[in-house]
């Protein structure tokens, strides 16, 4: 249903947040102009302000379910487009906590498509949507205000074009999507509302990735890995299916032990994980490039819902807002549950108000960065405040996954709560519990982590 709130509204940014954004901004505003840095390619090619593009990246259930409402036909389109589907857990071959998981149906089936070509699918699909305008290789330079600064009126852009000078586009609503390198908290505080408080967890963790030719020898009818780091062994990897007839392996390592991108060097840190499965793989795999790095420093959650006051018509979303540590998969689908966050908002009739907003997404946020800052503090070298209740829930989640070797129920438990599909109370479920217990009397693991504070 379209309900007419303003003329336009102007989104910084043109990744998955910001397309998602304007999606359902297109609802609301007559136009909504999309404004990014990059040249935006017209095929599924890697964009040099998406560093991360190159390797594994992955829409985990939910976030497939909220881009099928947004899009509809998005799956159907995409498998017929030669996108891999796969169900989480039947196809994929996952070892957590050093436990090999068994592979019964979950019921949750996801495409496995590459970061460049999902991007590209929603960016063409926003484009035809009616008002909406994207403009490519453009600086966002800042924002405008009224007089008295409580109002954003519009956005300075600067296009990257010889002899080009700044313009002003008007809105009604800016909304900043420009990514980990949002200058949103620097605009705020020279218009004098103080920069957001920021929580950061730093966890050293860098990516080598290369792709290849399918199909991955020695993986039978399985269509994915995922081997997750632990905090006596700090490496993991994940092979993801590609269209395209190819598959790519992300070689990953926390706490600075970076993975090489030499060919003898990156066998080896694969030979050296818990598993042998992706060395397996890529000892007889055919490469078609050669190895990429990423470097993840930090996760960042810019916390706006404790400003004690913001300008109206200026929003943040995506990674502006909240930055997670990738190896958890979580960042495209909670942009998305952050579009539907605005989308209700919107839905009201009015404006959205920018505290209701931030207050509203912070709900949003917090269980997926609580799951991913516990696990990123079950490693001893993180630094930060574990409380009792984080440490017994680390201690749970490691006796969870050595249970879940032996047990498809907790399996697929664990699975549906990692897709953000079902809450994480759910494993602490009386049922659950009392699965974990049965498990762990009957294959006690001498090495496993004890519930103890």
């Amino acid at each position: 249903m379209t309900i007419q709130i303003g003329h336009r509204a102007v989104v910084l940014g043109a990744g998955i947040a910001g397309l998602l954004a304007a999606r359902v901004l297109s609802e609301a505003y007559s136009q909504v102009i999309v404004v990014d840095h990059d040249h935006l390619p017209g095929t599924a090619e890697p964009r040099r302000c998406v560093p991360q593009g190159r390797h594994t990246h992955v829409l985990i259930e939910r976030g497939q379910q909220i881009l099928e409402e947004l899009f509809p036909d998005f799956t159907d389109d995409l498998v017929a487009l030669g996108v891999p589907t796969l169900d989480n857990l039947r196809d994929v071959r996952w070892c957590l906590s050093g436990h090999r998981f068994p592979q019964p149906v979950s019921g949750m089936t996801v495409v496995s498509a590459s970061r460049p070509f999902l991007e590209g699918y929603v960016r063409a699909r926003v484009s035809e949507l009616e008002g909406v305008t994207i403009m490519d290789r453009c600086d966002a330079a800042g924002i405008t205000t009224t007089p008295d600064r409580l109002r954003v009126t519009g956005a300075r852009v600067l296009r990257r074009a010889d002899g080009s000078t700044e313009e002003i586009l008007d809105a009604d609503l800016v909304v900043d999507a420009t990514g980990r390198g949002s200058r949103a908290p620097m605009w705020l505080a020279d218009l004098g509302f103080g920069r957001p408080d920021e929580d950061r967890v730093h966890v050293g963790l860098g990516y080598a990735t290369r792709i290849y030719r399918a199909p991955a020898p020695g993986l039978g009818d399985d269509r994915g890995i995922v081997i997750g780091p632990t905090p006596d062994s700090p490496r993991g990897g994940a092979l993801q299916l590609l269209e395209g007839n190819r598959f790519l392996v992300t070689l990953m390592g926390m706490l600075g032990d970076y993975p090489p991108t030499d060919p003898f060097g990156y066998l080896d840190f694969a030979r050296s994980l818990r598993i042998p499965d992706l060395f397996e793989v890529i000892r007889d795999a055919e490469p078609l490039e050669r190895a990429r790095t990423f470097r993840f420093p930090a996760s960042v959650r810019r916390r706006y819902e404790r400003l004690s006051i913001l300008p109206a018509g200026f929003l943040v979303t995506g990674d502006s807002l909240c930055s997670f540590n990738p190896i958890y998969a979580q960042g495209m689908t909670v942009a998305a549950l952050e579009a539907l966050t605005l989308h209700r908002h919107l839905q009201r009739g009015t404006e959205p108000h920018a505290r209701g907003f931030f207050r509203d997404v912070a709900k949003v946020i917090d269980v997926p960065w609580e799951m991913s800052v516990g696990g990123d503090l079950a490693f001893p070298e993180v630094m930060g405040n574990r409380s009792p209740k984080m440490r017994i829930g680390n201690a749970y989640i490691t006796r969870l996954h050595e249970a879940a070797e032996h047990d498809p129920v907790l399996a697929t438990a664990f699975i549906r709560v990692a897709a953000l599909i079902d809450r994480p109370e759910r494993l602490m479920s009386p049922g659950t519990l009392l699965r974990v217990l049965r498990q762990n009397v009957w294959h006690p693991d001498p090495g496993g982590a004890r519930l103890e504070i």
